[in-house]
């Protein structure tokens, strides 16, 4: 199993990142990569239960994930679980990702530890992969 953990600094106050982290109205904005769309989702990280989202490029691969909010510490972290779903629509290995929101001088920091990966490979690829929506995340923040 390999681990990974990314953070990144925003000029936002720890209230506002938590929000835009959380809350479905907030999450469509921000998740996924640019050039692509989320035709289908249910992402709402503010109360524990299942979510959801299909990404779909603009070469028309679909690529869905799903899980499990499992914790909500309202204003400070956010755990949930994590699958990737292949072709067939079956879901692959389980891995959890916990979201934290720690206050800065500037603003806030969001720290991202995504656990319990299968192989060091898959976890240098989810390491890349996070860094479209940390980058459409400071976009939408501002």
């Amino acid at each position: 199993m390999a681990d990974i953990r990314l953070e990144r600094e925003f000029a936002a106050s720890p209230a506002r990142l938590f929000e835009v982290i959380s809350s479905h109205a907030m999450l469509i904005q921000w998740w996924g990569h640019d050039g692509m769309t989320l035709p289908e989702e249910q992402l709402d990280f503010s109360k524990p239960g299942p979510w959801y989202a299909v990404m779909l490029s603009g070469e028309g691969n679909r690529f869905k994930m799903s899980g499990q909010v499992t914790r909500v510490d309202q204003g400070h972290s956010i755990g949930f679980t994590w699958g990737w779903h292949d072709d067939g629509d079956q879901r692959g290995a389980e891995s959890h990702v916990t979201f934290t929101v720690v206050e800065t001088g500037i603003g806030s920091k969001l720290i991202i530890d995504h656990r319990e990966l299968p192989t060091e490979e898959v976890a240098a690829r989810h390491s890349a992969g996070w860094n479209g929506p940390l980058t459409r995340l400071a976009r939408f923040l501002g």
